[in-house]
Order: structure tokens, then sequence, then C-alpha cells
């Protein structure tokens, strides 16, 4: 039996998928695994005995990685889970940033008391929200993961020019792409040939503050960015400047600072990128199927912390799971004591990712408790788990 502990409210359409075999606890100290959404965990201690934690949704920044990785406690996100939810909500900002539909709306309310006069009010005063059509504009992808596919895909439908840049683009990523996407192959083509640039790309110190005043000046005059990212892909400072003098002429993002608040030709957007009930439903259900896959069968998919490592389960067979430091000749030593133990290694894999390593052997015969501790006091080995 399994304890899981919900650090926030976890749709039920995930929480059902677990089934009889667990149960959902009020205490954090008795969990085997944590389903979290934003809930803060840097300050949280972390019980010896939790496996996994699993966050419904794709960041990660509320939970201490480096610390999980050193007591062996595997971090899942759910990558692509709210992907079409955030382009939905990416391509109304493309019509916002064109259109100046949300000054428009706030111009028309003000208008509230004029009785028989609004209807010509508002043909006199509808010239001031006139903006462009996005169809026959270039529209620039940064970022092409499950995000960035989707909005490029939308766009080039909707009768967008769409470049896309990614110099990590994978290949199953890349089969997902309108074979009409253009393939940019610098920022610098971006910037020098599309009217609209959407972020849609991590925030690592590479790409912290890429959106600035050099960035801007290589660009189209009257440039549209949107950032549904990270807010410090783009240095808010030199957007507005860009904005008061005539470089950009729209910014819209759901990352917000006191800085953008009230600044002429921004479209400031609540995190509103995951907020649908559709979105809420498949982080939950993906997060609780990692679990499971985790702690019943010791598989490891979408972890930010441990590398992937996926391997059917045969009948008859034990698995032993081991995570361990990424250091030489860990498997010729996991290997010889595991056939020491007087057991028969029948499948394994391994897989590496910076300092860390996870390794799954399975085995026939019967497997030792003795074996088990003995391999749990080997230098590189931070957790091991026996699945029978």
């Amino acid at each position: 039996m399994y304890q899981i502990h919900c650090l926030n409210k976890i749709s039920p359409i995930g929480t059902d998928r677990f089934g009889e075999n667990y149960t959902i606890g009020a205490d954090l100290a008795q969990a085997d695994a944590v389903l979290v959404r934003s809930a803060a965990m840097h300050d949280m201690e972390l019980p010896e005995q939790l496996l996994a934690i699993a966050r419904a949704g794709a960041g990660v920044n509320n939970i201490p990685l480096e610390k999980c990785s050193q007591q062996g406690i595997v971090v899942f996100n759910t990558p692509g889970a709210n992907a079409n939810a955030v382009k939905e909500l990416v391509l109304c900002g493309l019509l916002l940033a064109s259109r100046k539909i949300a000054k428009g709306i706030d111009w028309a309310r003000s208008l509230k008391g004029e009785g028989e006069q609004v209807s010509k009010l508002v043909e006199k005063g509808k010239s001031a929200f006139v903006g462009p059509e996005i169809s026959g504009k270039a529209l620039g992808v940064i970022g092409l993961g499950a995000i960035g596919i989707l909005v490029a895909n939308a766009a080039e439908a909707l009768g967008m020019t769409v470049f896309g840049y990614d110099p990590y683009l994978s290949v199953d990523a890349a089969w997902g792409l309108s074979s009409s996407v253009r393939h940019a192959r610098s920022l610098d083509e971006i910037y020098a040939n599309c009217d609209y640039i959407t972020l849609h790309l991590p925030q690592t110190p590479d790409t912290k503050g890429m959106i600035n005043a050099e960035a801007l000046a290589k660009m189209k005059d009257g440039v549209r960015i949107l950032n549904f990212a990270r807010g410090g892909l783009v240095i808010s400072a030199d957007m507005i400047a860009a904005l008061e003098n005539g470089k950009a002429a729209a910014y819209v993002t759901d990352f917000l600072d006191d800085e953008l608040l009230g600044a002429d030709g921004v479209t400031p957007i609540p995190h509103l990128g995951a907020s649908t009930p559709e979105s809420e439903d498949n982080c939950a259900s993906m997060a609780v199927d990692e679990l499971k896959d985790y702690l019943e069968n010791g598989n490891i998919r979408n972890s930010v912390n441990m590398p992937a490592v996926s391997m059917a389960r045969a009948e008859g067979l034990t698995r032993i799971c081991i995570l361990h430091r990424n250091v030489p000749n860990t498997i010729s030593l996991f290997s010889g004591a595991v056939g020491n133990a007087g057991v028969n290694i029948e499948n394994m894999q391994s897989m590496s990712r910076g300092d860390y390593a996870y390794t799954i052997f399975d085995v026939s015969g019967e497997l030792a408790d003795d074996a088990v501790t003995g391999l749990s006091g080997m230098e590189p080995i931070i957790r091991v788990r026996v699945i029978r």
C-alpha cells in the first residue's frame, strides 16, 4: 500500500486513477510520494522514505531539486499536459497585440451613461483602436517544445508565415511540426524577418534577459512581442523603452511586474496559461500515471532531476532499482554484487544525467534481504528499491 500526500488541491480526474493500492494521506511524514502544483517546498523537511514528487504542471521552481537528488527522490513534471491551454492563450495574445482590443473594451465601457449618443460615439472613436490583421504577417516562434509547436502550427493555419528557432529541437518534436514552418538558423534571422515574436523556452543563465536593448535593436520596427514562457526572458526596462520610442508596437505577457503595469503598449494578463479545467485534469492524470509507473515498476518518465529509464516488466522476475552517483565502473560493481547474491540478471538498463544515474536490473531467483542491504551500503548508491 502506497501513501500519497497532496500539497495542493489536485483534480479528482487524476487522483481517482490511483486505485485500491493507494491512500491519499494528510501526513507528509508518512508519504511515499507527493503531488504538488504551486506549494513551496524549499523549506520543507522531506521524509527519508519519500520516493517521488510529481508536479502537476511544467515548472518546478517550487521544488528543491538538488536536495531531492541527494536524497534519492525522483521529481517529475508534466510537459505538454497544459500545452493546448497555453497555445490558445498565445493565439489570444496575438490578436490582443494587433487590434488594441483590450483598450477598445475599456473605452467602450467608459461610454456608459451616454444614452442615445453611444452608437455615434463608437463610430467616431473606433479609429483610435485600429490594428493590423495577423494573416500574411511573419511570426517567429523561439522554442519548439510542446507549446511552441502547437503555436507554430496554429499560426500557420491562420495564414501567418512562421519561422521557428530551436537549436535543441528533438526528432520526436520535429515530427509534429508543420512542414510549412521555416527553419530559422539563428535568433538574428527571427529578429530580422518577423513582425511578431513569441517566446516558448525555459529561463536559464543563457536565456535570462535575452530580449534586451541589443536584441530589440535588431528587430523590425513595430515588432510585437509575446512572452508566455518566463518573465526573466525579457528585460522590462528595455521593453518599455522600445515601446516608448516606437521600435516595438506591443508587448503581451502573463508575467507581470510593477514596472510593466500601466506602461503604454503593454497588455498585462494574469498567469492564466494552464488555468482551464481540461489542463488541470490533464496535468493531474499525467502526474499520477508517472508516480504509479515509478512506484510500481521503477520506470522514470519526465523526470527533471533523474535520467529517463523505462523497461517493460517480465512476469516472475524481481526488479532492483538503483539511484546512484554517476561515477566510473558502477555498473560492473552492481552486476558483480547482484551475481554474488545468487540471482541471474535477465534484463538491465542504465542511464545517467549529470551527476546522477539510474540502473534497473530484472533478476530471476530468490533475492535475499541481506543482499539488498549489501547493495545499499555501496558508496555510489543513493537509494535501492526492490519491486517483486
